[in-house]
């Protein structure tokens, strides 16, 4: 089982890295088809499995999926060790049922998990948590277990960006930190200093509390208009946090998705009025 498990994250691991849409550790999706943008899932497999039926992808050719965030979080075993490595392997399998289709980008967890960095969620420290179980579950094959994991956390891509100009990300650099971003990571190979504090790909996945003047700095960087975010909790699903900024969250049950048509342009009105409940997804 454990080699099962570990070929499954290096197959995961080859296709990231060869994306049709990736370049660089950006996801370019030109105007054709749509995308459906999920927050933070945060082990809910409920939710993931209602992205999965709405998506629909094995009829709906043209359409792509942005998934985030999907560890610590959802279901424990018997001793409160974090189950959420399992809902991460049923990621990798729907991206590899459909690898140009299916995106999953680089989030904090993520990111933490490669840096083994503490990194605190409900009281709990979740790495730990997680590492436990895991340990419970493969025993003697622990290690290459979480040596596979890392690396396939390391391939993912930083952001999506669509022809629209809407530009999908985990988060933005906080607005103390934006000078030392380094605009270049999404156009060269990672280093593990990158996922380090004050790395840029630490920068780029855990800023909060941004200010307009930030956002609009951002989409001069970035040449786009709107940004999709997650990682910033939402009681409610999701959030208008700027003039040109919408948050989202997909790990509670009044979390939310977005579908969005690559073929035409947005306002904030009208990507916010395109939010669906997950709830109404039988």
């Amino acid at each position: 089982m454990s080699q099962t498990i570990i070929d499954l994250l290096k197959n995961g691991e080859k296709a990231n890295y060869s994306d049709e849409f990736r370049s660089g550790n950006l996801v370019n999706l030109g105007a054709n088809g749509s995308l459906i943008i999920a927050g933070d899932i945060h082990g809910h497999r409920r939710n993931f499995e209602r992205i999965v039926s709405f998506a629909d992808l094995k009829n709906n050719p043209q359409r792509h999926v942005m998934l985030q965030e999907v560890i610590h979080g959802g279901p424990e075993d018997g001793k409160g060790g974090c189950l959420s490595y399992q809902l991460l392997f049923k990621v990798i399998q729907y991206k590899l049922k459909y690898p140009h289709r299916v995106h999953f980008i680089m989030g904090n967890h993520a990111l933490a998990f490669v840096s083994d960095t503490d990194i605190m969620k409900d009281g709990k420290e979740m790495n730990r948590a997680m590492s436990y179980a895991m340990e419970r579950e493969f025993k003697d094959d622990y290690d290459n277990v979480k040596q596979a994991m890392k690396h396939f956390f390391y391939s993912l891509p930083l952001a999506v960006r669509c022809e629209n100009r809407i530009w999908a990300s985990h988060s933005l650099p906080s607005d103390n930190l934006i000078d030392k971003f380094d605009r270049k990571i999404m156009n060269r190979q990672l280093k593990i200093s990158d996922f380090e504090k004050c790395g840029p790909a630490y920068i780029l996945t855990w800023g909060r509390r941004h200010s307009q003047a930030l956002y609009n700095r951002m989409a001069k960087f970035f040449d786009v208009d709107i940004f999709v975010l997650g990682h910033q909790p939402q009681e409610k699903g999701s959030c208008q946090a700027g003039k040109n900024t919408i948050i989202l969250a997909s790990d509670h049950d009044h979390g939310c998705l977005l579908e969005i048509d690559l073929t035409k342009s947005y306002t904030i009105d009208e990507l916010i009025g395109s939010i669906l409940p997950l709830a109404s997804i039988a």
